[in-house]
Parts: structure tokens; sequence; C-alpha cells
């Protein structure tokens, strides 16, 4: 059959079509395979072959960098459309580790307009090669370990708008041909070695500048008297350096600035805003630890888009500004470690964050109609300040409060139970120190969040509400120095991240040890329940699953990266500040203010117990205090105490422990504080350094310890004296003795006598010295080691 017009029309349009469809692919193909120049191939390999460029699986890699590939498509390179000249570099976090050559490949793509190079593992000089990346607009080289004074280089390229350079250890002056950078938007030189020398040439004339942060340097200078010229500033960061002088009055007349971070330096002198813009933007402003001093000017209060307001750790004096109502868009408002006082205004509690903590505030504004009924603030520390009356009943209206702290302070009366309304978010509550009376109450049943609880130093009595069960996050609970009487709370033992336990100085009594209760406090790694009423022996299993007491913070991280500085509330709660306590270390009473993470410790003083001390503490091989004084504990010191490597302070006095002092504890490198007085002990004391540097009183009334020849200075003569707590003191057993023969010289020897065996003899002498001759309570941050 012949074939028929139509047919014949159709075969050449699906002809051309096929045609002008492979003429394109080949086009494509042919544009793609010469997209990349050769010579910028060439010049990206040779910079790859500098460096012994490290595979892993964690950061990326240049295994795309051969020459079968386009250059245009490897990993980090940009190319022109048009052209095919490479544009952009970007190797952020590619593990180089080495230098930048000055005749390396890198200076040959003179086309770049971005090169980032952060995360590297760059170090060694810059060279003044850079200056021939003319068209660079980003240069991002931060966080390496780069030398050198690279500002002179960097100053050539004219047409930058963003210079990140922080945390290196570049050096030098910023030099004037520096001001060439007009086109500067974003500066960031932080965490270096810079001067400012001719600092004050640059900042006026960078006039299209909008981000200056040189945070974290070593500055020493004055800001420029003058910075209205920065007409399009809009982020400056100068924090952690040390400029000196008065506050920046000029930079607060710039419309566009929104963020001004000058915290920890030394400016000093009032704040002084000047003509603030009537089109200010300012929405961040941190002033905070410097040396700032007067009152809170009225003038903040044109600060009208002001989010955040950090003015702590100054000088400030006054009330707070009643102008400061104006801030409508005010949300987190820090005041705290100043001089303010006065009353703490009632349009705060509208706010998200609240800090006015360690001034002297003494009492409440009045609040405008229906503040007190929004339920937005997160956070309020008034804690450290002079405010007393009733728990503040505003604060049941907070139904997302995640932070609560009125520590430190005068308030009393009873806790209401509404606060239970403010406990569903609730991560920390901190009313320490103040005159709360009555019973702690029942609040706790949906405070499944809270983290840290601490009624210390007030006057509660009762029992501890079983609701705290339902705090199922908790690591810290302190209820210390109240008049709390109850049994021991081993239905705790629930609480599955409870890590810190004071109970000290309360009426609690009774046994610890209950049979149905085997597994133990498997993540405690602090206890302390001295000075209470509780009684009884301890299994000699007590401590065998007490895990966290065991296992170190190396072993449960892996590495010793970070530990140093790992602190209850960093890793932990997530606010540290309320993870605070107060105990006896190395004989006297400390405030921690903070507490690590690798203490651990136990003090089980000051009560009733008796019969042996369990040979399982010797698996507590991480422990760094044990005080177990002031019981009737009997039979030999264990040998298994040997085992406890990280050991600095052991106080077993004021017992009727016999025997002898375990000789493996003179290898305790780390045993610097030890009591072992008021015993029945004998033969040699260990030969260990730590031991032969301690004082005579260490050792004293043992009648039977031999080898203190060295230790007391002269022939040892075994002290008869009755028995007393010593606390690691000379004085105390000082002021009994004179007690005693005053008394004495009255109404006669005998009645003196007497009385001062009663003293010794029946712990009345403890009370005593608790009134009248205490020792100072010390505040310390301890080492994590």
């Amino acid at each position: 059959m012949i074939p028929g017009p139509s047919n014949c029309f159709s075969g050449i349009v699906t002809l051309y079509f096929f045609l002008l469809g492979s003429l394109v692919l080949r086009t494509l193909a042919s544009s793609r395979l010469h997209y990349c120049r050769h010579d910028q191939r060439d010049a990206l390999l040779e910079f790859k072959h500098e460096f012994p460029v490290t595979e892993s699986k964690r950061s990326p890699s240049l295994s795309s960098w051969n020459k079968s590939n386009d250059c245009c498509f490897w990993e980090g390179v940009t190319c022109d459309a048009k052209s095919g000249d490479v544009i952009s570099l970007d190797l952020s976090y590619v593990v180089l580790n080495n230098s930048l050559k000055p005749n390396s490949g890198l200076f040959k793509l003179q086309q770049l307009h971005n090169l980032t190079l952060s995360d590297c593992y760059l170090y060694g000089e810059i060279t003044s090669s850079l200056g021939n990346l003319s068209r660079l607009t980003h240069l991002d080289l931060s966080s390496n370990q780069l030398t050198g004074e690279v500002l002179a280089s960097v100053s050539k390229l004219n047409q930058l708008r963003d210079l990140l350079l922080s945390e290196n250890n570049f050096s030098g002056n910023i030099p004037s041909s520096f001001t060439n950078l007009t086109k500067l938007s974003s500066l960031d030189i932080s965490s270096n070695q810079f001067t400012l020398e001719n600092f004050s040439f640059l900042l006026p004339n960078l006039t299209s500048l909008s981000s200056l942060n040189v945070a974290s340097n070593h500055f020493k200078s004055t800001l420029p008297s003058d910075m209205s010229g920065l007409r399009n500033l809009n982020y400056f960061d100068v924090r952690e350096n040390s400029f000196v002088g008065s506050f920046p009055t000029s930079l607060f007349t710039i419309p566009s600035l929104q963020v001004v971070y000058l915290e920890e330096n030394q400016f000093m002198g009032p704040i002084n805003f000047g003509n603030i813009s009537s089109s200010s933007r300012l929405q961040d402003l941190n002033l905070a630890h410097n040396k700032f001093d007067g009152p809170i000017p009225e003038s903040i209060s044109e600060f009208h888009s002001l989010i955040l307001l950090d003015l702590s750790h100054n000088n400030l004096v006054g009330p707070i500004p009643t102008s400061m109502s104006k801030l409508v868009n005010l949300q987190h408002l820090t005041l705290s470690n100043n001089k303010l006082e006065g009353e703490v205004p009632g349009f705060l509690w509208g706010l998200i964050t609240v800090t006015l903590s360690h001034n002297s505030f003494s009492s409440f504004g009045k609040s405008s109609s229906g503040v007190l009924d929004g339920e937005s603030m997160y956070e309020l520390d008034l804690g450290s300040n002079s405010l007393g009356g009733p728990f503040p009943h505003w604060i049941c209206k907070q139904r997302f409060l995640k932070f609560l702290d009125l520590s430190n302070n005068l308030f009393n009366g009873s806790i209401p139970p509404c606060l239970k309304n403010s406990t569903y978010w609730l991560k920390g509550l901190v009313l320490r120190n103040n005159s709360f009376s009555g019973i702690l109450p029942d609040v706790f049943v949906n405070a499944t969040m809270l983290l840290s609880l601490d009624v210390s130093y007030n006057r509660l009595e009762g029992k501890l509400p079983k609701s705290l069960i339902n705090c199922t996050y908790m690591e810290l609970l302190n209820v210390g120095s109240n008049i709390i009487k109850d049994t021991f709370p081993s239905w705790l033992v629930s609480l599955p991240s409870l890590r810190v336990l004071i109970l000290r100085s309360n009426a609690f009594y009774g046994s610890l040890y209950y049979d149905h209760i085997s597994i133990g406090f498997q993540h405690l790694r602090l206890i302390d329940i001295s000075q209470n009423g509780f009684s009884g022996t301890l299994s000699p299993l007590y401590f065998s699953n007490w895990r966290e007491m065991v296992t170190s913070v190396l072993e449960e991280n892996g590495s010793s990266i970070g530990t140093e500085d790992w602190y209850m509330g960093e890793k932990g709660p997530e606010f540290s500040h309320s993870n605070s306590m107060t105990m006896i270390y190395k004989g006297v009473e400390t405030d921690f203010l903070r507490i690590p993470y690798s203490f651990r410790a136990i003090d089980f003083s000051e009560n009733r117990f008796f019969g042996n001390i369990p040979e399982s503490i010797g698996l507590l091989k991480e422990l760094r205090l044990l005080n177990l004084s002031g019981n009737a504990f009997t039979s030999n010191i264990p040998q298994s105490l040997a085992n406890l490597t990280s050991l600095e302070t052991l106080d077993l006095s004021r017992n009727q422990l016999s025997g002898h002092i375990p000789r493996d504890l003179g290898s305790l490198s780390f045993l610097s504080t030890m009591n072992f007085s008021h015993n029945l002990l004998e033969g040699p004391v260990p030969l260990g350094t730590q031991f032969q540097s301690q004082h005579c009183s260490t050792f004293m009334d043992n009648l039977r310890l031999d080898g203190l020849e060295k230790i007391c200075g002269t022939t040892h003569v075994p002290n008869s004296t009755p028995r007393e707590s010593e606390e690691f003191s000379e004085p105390e057993e000082q002021v009994i003795n004179w007690i005693a023969a005053a008394i004495a010289y009255g109404p006669g020897v005998f009645c003196g006598l007497v009385i001062g065996h009663i003293f010794f003899t029946s712990h009345k002498h403890e009370w005593f010295m608790e009134k009248f001759h205490r020792n100072k309570r010390r505040v310390v941050t301890i080492s994590t080691r």
C-alpha cells in the first residue's frame, strides 16, 4: 500500500524532532564536558594536593575532586554559569590540617567571590597572597589556628562585605588602610589577639558597615567618641574584651541598630543614651559585666522595639524606672548583681524572664489591672534581696513557670497549696534560707518535670510529701536545716535520676536499711543525712548497688573531653544556678556554689548508727568524701577503704572503732584531710606522707596508737581527755576546757569537774559549740580534678 500525504508529513515531523533532540543533547553534553575551565581545575587539584586530607565519616571529603568529573560539580565548588570560572569555594569542616602556602593553587582562583575555610584545622601564618583574590565579597577563615597580621592583606580586598576571622590567633594592629573596605557589612574578628591602636580611625569611615563583632579578644582600648557615621550598622558586638572608658552614647543615635553587645568589658560611669533616634529599631541590649554606675535612665523607655535588656553585674543604684512600663515589646529583663532597691514593679509580671537577684529590693509594687492574669512567665529569680512577708500568691497564677527562686530573703508563713498550679512545667524551685514554716505542702503531683527542689534553711516541719515520687526527673532534693520529723524516705529509691539527696539537720529517725529495698540508690552521687536521729545497723552489702559512686565521669562519657568544668546544671538540670548546697567539707561548713558531676560524697555523721562499717563501702571507688563521725560504729576499720583511690576527706572520729588503722590507707594519694580521734584504735599509724603530715589532734584519744612521735613533735603521751567533737579544729577543744575551768573556779573544783564531765560525755558540748563557737562557713567551688 502506497502511504498517503498525511503519513509522509507525520514522518517528516518525527524525523525533524529526532534530529533536533540529538543536536540539543550533543550540545548539552559538549557544554557540560567543557563547563569547567582547565586552568581552574588544575588550580583546585594543586590546592588539594597541598593538604593531607583526612577522610572521615564525620566531615566532608574531597574524594570527588578528580579529573574524571567536571570540577564545577566537585564538593564545595561553584562556577559561573557563563565563564566557567570558580566563584565560590566552601570547604567548611573539611580537615585540611596544614598551612596555606604563599604560592598555593588557591590564589590562582582570582575570580573567587566566596571563600569559606572555617573549621578546617588550618594553622600557620596567612600569606600576603590572600590580597590577590581581589574580587572576594565573603571571606570566612573562622575557627582555625591561623596566625599573623592578616588584616594588612585583607585591607586590599575592597569588595568585601563579610569578613569572618574569629577563633584564631591573628594579631597586630588594625591598619588605617582597612578603612578602604567601604562595602564591609559584617566583621567578626572575635577570639584573636588583635590590638586596637588605630581602631578609632576605622569605625567612622566604614559607612556601609551593618555588622561588627570583635568579641573574645584581648583589646584594651576605648571606643571612638563619635560612631554616628556608621549609619547602616545593625549589629554591634564587642563583648569579652577589655574596652575602657565611658558609655558609647553616639552609638545609640544610629536608627538601623538592632543588636548591641557590650558585656564583659570595663566600661564605667553612668549609662547615657543621649538623643535616641525616634525610629530606633534596637531589640537586644546587653551591657552586663561592666562597671556602669548611677541609676537606670528614664530614657531607656524610648527604645520601643526592645525585647531583651541585660544590665546585670554592674554598680547601678536606685529603683527600676516606672517609665519602663512603656516597653511593650520587652520579654526578657536581667538586672541581677547591682545595688538596685525599692519596689519590684508589677508590670514585670507580664514578661517571660525576670531576673532581679542580688539587689536590695524590699517590696512588691501594685500591678495594673489584668497584668497578673498573664501566664507567659517562664523564669522568675528574686533571690538574695530583702523581700519579706508571706509567699506571693500571685505566683500561683503563673502556670508556665520553669524556674522560681525566692531564696535568701525574709519571706515567712506557710507555702501555699495553690503553688500546685505552677508546678506542671516547673524545673527548678528554690526557696532556701527564708522563714517559711508549717508543712511542705503536697503540691508535686503534676511536677513530673521538676529537676531541682531546695527548701533548706527554713522552719518546715511534718513529713516529706509523698507526691515527690512523681518527680521522675528530679536530680537534686535538699530539705536540710528544717525541723522535718519523718522516717527515712526509702521510697525515693524509685526516682531514676536522683543524684543529690540532702536531709541534714532535721529530726528524721529510724533505720536506713529495709529488707524489701534491695537495689539501693543506684544513681546517687551525694547523700548528706547528718545531724538527725537515724539509728540501727547497716547491712554489709548496703552500698553494693550504689552504681554512680563506682563509675567515673570519664567512664560515663567514654573520654575526658569537657569533663574538667562539668557541673550539675550544664549537662543536667536546665538552671545550673539552682544547684548549690551546704555541707561539712574538710571540717568546715561549706557553701558549694556549684556541684561538680565528679563530686561523690557520703555524710552519715551525728546519728546513732552502730555495728560494723559495711565492707561494701570499698566498692565506691569514686568517693571523695566519707564522714561517719559521731556514731557508735564498732569493730575494725574496713580494709576495703584502701580501694577508695579518689578519697580526699575521711572522718571516722567519735565512734567505738578498734584494731589497727589499715596500713594501705597510707597509699591514698588524694587523702588530705582525715580524723580518727576518739576511738579505741591501736597499733602503728600508717607511714604514708598523707598520714605523717596530719596534725596530732587527728589521732587523739586513741590510747594504744603508737608511732605518733614524728606527727606530734615530741614523745607521744596518750591524751586521756574525754572524747569530744573537734571537727578538725583545736580552738573548740580550748574553749570547752576553758568553760569547765571557769565553772570550777566559782562553786568549787568538784562541781566544775562534774559539769565539765557532763559536757564532754553527753554530747551537750556539741550544742554549746554550735551556739557559741561554730566554725565559720566558707564558700567554695570544688575542682573537678
